[in-house]
């Protein structure tokens, strides 16, 4: 366990590796109850929603998720989202945020302003009244469909239902963070150990594991998945990051999209790229990557081992000139200073990993 935005966390259970082959050959599940859950309802949710957002929140149907992007006025990213529409039983629509877990406050912080230019807008933070689980791995749902009155094994990529488990109410969504299909669960705090004990027990002879945020990281950088603090913050922009297509630019005005249309149309200075790092050692966040001549050309954001290739892999920002894939890219000579040694690397296409072909659900939905 280890302290984290104000919880406490698990880091690993049974070991980060082991978890991790738990989840791309069977599942696993993760305890996110940090990530923050913030709930706009009212006439002018969408239309709040669609100021502050980088994706057009209005024409958001009920049951749809979309990933999107809180920037600043300059484009760079306050934080990464996924934001919901759902509806009651009783008929109640209403907007779900997911945030951060450290940057709750901040956000709170920049939607608050904006309220007042929408009275009938009721916004509420929804985080510790609530618990969140994932359920990730090419077995979970056909595993865990049968624990939920809703047919959530029929529920599309990037879309979300209210429906109960065994009697505890819960939002269901087709969503992840580890490049493989399943479920994300949100459920009262109170009925979280419940539910959590259900869904576990439910996947035990299959090979369900409860997984750390030590897999939970390797996944997700598997998958060329970005975290905020590493390959998104204040100064990237979604357009750098790759993340252009999670931008709607046209149409519409939100906080940021003046400066991501200039940055789009004059060409990010930087962008992601993923990288093997030659031999065995492992290279962390922080690491310059520097040209043939020593000049610095960039900086790693997020790296480690990669327990499904069996070896080091890493996202870094660097110049856009030398972002080539392949036959180009031997002739920058690029390496790392990875802690005073070199270390040469190649550029990769990201993803690292994607689910196997004969997963009917192995075409990225682009973070739909």
């Amino acid at each position: 366990m280890a302290a984290f935005a104000g919880y406490e966390m698990p880091i690993q259970y049974r070991g980060i590796v082991e978890e991790h082959r738990a989840c791309r050959e069977a599942a696993a599940l993760f305890d996110v109850s940090h990530m923050g859950r913030l709930r706009f309802e009212g006439t002018g949710a969408a239309e709040l929603l669609d100021r502050l957002l980088s994706r057009r929140v209005t024409d958001l149907p009920v049951g749809g998720v979309r990933y999107a992007l809180l920037c600043n006025d300059a484009g760079g990213v306050v934080d990464d989202t996924l934001v919901s529409h759902v509806e009651t039983p009783s008929g109640t629509s209403y907007y779900l945020l997911v945030v951060n877990a450290s940057n709750r406050a901040r956000v709170i912080d920049r939607i608050r302003p904006h309220l007042d230019d929408f009275p009938r807008v009721t916004f509420s933070d929804r985080t510790d009244l609530t618990a969140m689980i994932a359920i990730q791995g090419p077995l979970a749902i056909r595993t865990v469909a049968r624990l939920f009155r809703a047919r959530v094994e029929g529920l599309g990529r990037y879309h979300a239902v209210i429906t109960d488990q065994f009697g505890k109410p819960a939002i269901v969504s087709r969503t992840g963070y580890t490049g493989e299909d399943g479920l994300e669960v949100i459920v009262r705090a109170e009925n979280a150990p419940r539910v959590w004990e259900n869904l576990l027990l439910a996947g035990r002879a299959s090979g369900f594991m409860a997984a750390g945020l030590g897999a939970r990281d390797s996944l997700r950088m598997e998958a060329g998945l970005p975290l905020h603090g590493h390959e998104l913050n204040e100064q990237i922009d979604p357009i750098s990051a790759g993340l252009g297509f999670a931008c709607d630019l046209t149409g519409r005005s939100f906080i940021g999209g003046e400066a991501l249309v200039e940055i789009r149309k004059q060409g990010p200075s930087h962008v992601r790229v993923g990288m093997f790092p030659e031999g065995a050692r492992p290279v962390r966040a922080g690491a310059t990557v520097r040209d043939a001549a020593g000049r610095q050309v960039g900086w790693v954001t997020s790296g480690g081992p990669s327990p499904t290739l069996g070896k080091p892999i890493a996202m870094a920002m660097i110049e856009a000139p030398l972002a080539q894939v392949g036959p180009a890219a031997e002739t920058a000579e690029l390496h790392l200073d990875n802690r005073g040694t070199p270390q040469a690397v190649t550029l990769v296409a990201l993803p690292f990993y994607r689910r196997p072909a004969s997963d009917p659900t192995s075409v990225s939905p682009r973070l739909a």
